[in-house]
């Protein structure tokens, strides 16, 4: 591994622009954003279809066999013992951590979610930062990104949110959206999507020394 790789981890909020603050900071500082992609990644690795990720992403991880199994074709549907076997939540979770040491193994990036920051714990050179915002905020945000109701916005934050948080604390040793689990907790409401982005890059520069590519 190349001593000048840096990562940054990013947790956020539904709503809170975290995925766009993240965007900009990869494409800023040159690197590559790896969110959903990681899914498609983990799939080639494993021979397992992307579906079954997409059904695990970041999802309470009790509750994960119980969703698949209805979801299932052969050659796993006929055997619960070998759908246990390769389907646990666990199993699904150190596929896609060995996706995500695969990639920082090979390259500086930026990561969204999916524990991240605490499958790269032992890497020196390593910003995690969580972004939230207010909930009016976010609220009207997704109801302009997704055109619907503020009654349903809501509802899609708090359950996705509890989702997030169950599988970020059961695989980490951290609590999902505690200052002391990350070196950075910002409030996108307050900045935008654009100045926390600088806000970010700013912490950045000072803790892992990279500099945007127009600075450089």
């Amino acid at each position: 591994m190349d001593q000048d790789q840096f990562f940054i981890n990013i947790g956020r909020q539904l709503g809170s622009g975290g995925k766009a603050v993240s965007e900009i900071i990869a494409r800023r500082l040159g690197v590559k954003l790896y969110d959903k992609q990681l899914i498609n990644l983990a799939a080639e690795q494993s021979g397992i279809c992307p579906e079954v990720f997409e059904k695990a992403d970041e999802k309470e991880s009790r509750s994960v066999l119980s969703t698949l199994i209805g979801y299932l074709r052969a050659p796993f549907a006929g055997d619960d013992g070998g759908l246990t076997d390769v389907l646990s939540s666990e199993a699904l979770f150190k596929i896609q951590s060995d996706v995500i040491r695969d990639v920082a193994a090979r390259e500086s990036c930026v990561f969204v979610g999916r524990c991240a920051d605490y499958i790269l714990r032992d890497r020196p050179r390593v910003l995690n930062v969580f972004i939230a915002s207010g909930r009016a905020e976010r609220r009207d945000r997704l109801c302009r990104l997704h055109g619907i109701a503020p009654a349903a916005a809501e509802e899609l934050m708090d359950r996705t949110d509890a989702k997030r948080a169950s599988y970020y604390n059961y695989f980490s040793h951290g609590t999902w959206g505690m200052a002391a689990t990350y070196h950075l907790c910002v409030d996108s409401s307050v900045l935008g999507v654009e100045g926390t982005a600088d806000f970010v890059l700013e912490y950045a520069a000072r803790k892992l020394g990279v500099k945007p590519a127009e600075e450089q």
